[in-house]
């Protein structure tokens, strides 16, 4: 998949997302996330912190003891932005190519893939992931896993999607939508209700 058209499918997430948010009574943004210890609320500011810049994300890591997660969580936490100031901080982003410092824009795809639905499915919001670019941030997924991972064990596993020829690895074989094989490889619990084959491998 080319960039012009990775950043189109990022664009037209955010935009999807703001619209689901935009429409949230106050307590829907207290709701539990599909990413643990998060709510609807963290992981909305998570993704509105998407341009974040180097000298605040060293703030962040400093803070955290340069622990990937514990930073990435405080500075969804420590976000002073209001519900209306995250959705309009997800629509700003709309046409934009800009990244956080050191990464690709296959990043910024996985992270709005993924927490999209760690917002939407909690809240019962019927929001299909786009195949194609699911696939992609799967590959990206599988990537990281080989050099800094940060989810299940992915190195034993087969991912077979079910609904696009796409395969990937070696071992104790998982099949299901590629959206789901997305959230289960992404450490996601919930996913494994969706899948079929030796799903405890990705636990």
């Amino acid at each position: 998949m080319d960039s012009d058209t990775i950043w189109s499918h990022i664009d037209t997430e955010r935009s999807a997302l703001a619209d689901v948010l935009a429409g949230l009574p106050d307590d829907a943004w207290r709701t539990p996330s599909l990413c643990a210890a998060w709510t609807v609320r963290d992981v909305a500011a998570h993704l509105a912190l998407s341009h974040a810049g180097a000298r605040e994300l060293l703030a962040a890591a400093v803070r955290s003891g340069f622990r990937y997660h514990a930073m990435v969580r405080d500075s969804a936490i420590r976000s002073p932005l209001g519900h209306e100031e995250i959705v309009e901080r997800l629509r700003g982003f709309v046409g934009s190519r800009r990244t956080v410092p050191l990464v690709s824009e296959r990043e910024p795809l996985l992270d709005v893939l993924v927490h999209t639905q760690d917002i939407c499915v909690p809240l019962q919001v019927d929001h299909p992931m786009p195949t194609d670019a699911a696939v992609v941030a799967l590959e990206r997924v599988l990537w990281w896993s080989r050099r800094m991972p940060i989810g299940p064990r992915l190195s034993d596993v087969r991912l077979v999607a079910t609904d696009v020829a796409w395969e990937a690895g070696a071992g104790r074989r998982v099949e299901g939508p590629a959206q789901w094989l997305l959230l289960a490889a992404a450490g996601r619990a919930e996913a494994h209700h969706h899948l079929r084959g030796e799903v405890a491998a990705l636990s």
